[in-house]
């Protein structure tokens, strides 16, 4: 399960983040390119940008549920810290 207190610090406030136990597997970026990213330099996924409409949420959960090592979580509605 994606840990909340270890985000990458490139995810973009909200719902959905990718903690440090991503291995780079490209599932993400592939299930939900609009908002996921690769950082080139430290070889990780993270979101860049929280989903706009059902079906960037739908490919977000899809990823999450995807997730080989549970790294993507999901904080609910609002995202707040």
């Amino acid at each position: 399960m994606a840990d909340r207190e270890d985000k990458n610090e490139e995810n973009v406030q909200g719902k959905f983040y990718v903690d440090s136990q991503c291995i780079d597997c490209d599932l993400c970026r592939e299930t939900a390119p609009a908002n996921f990213t690769r950082s080139e330099d430290e070889g990780y996924s993270y979101v860049f940008k929280q989903p706009e409409n059902e079906e960037e949420e739908n490919q977000c959960l899809e990823a999450m549920e995807g997730c080989p090592v549970e790294a993507i979580g999901d904080d609910g509605a609002d995202g707040e810290d």
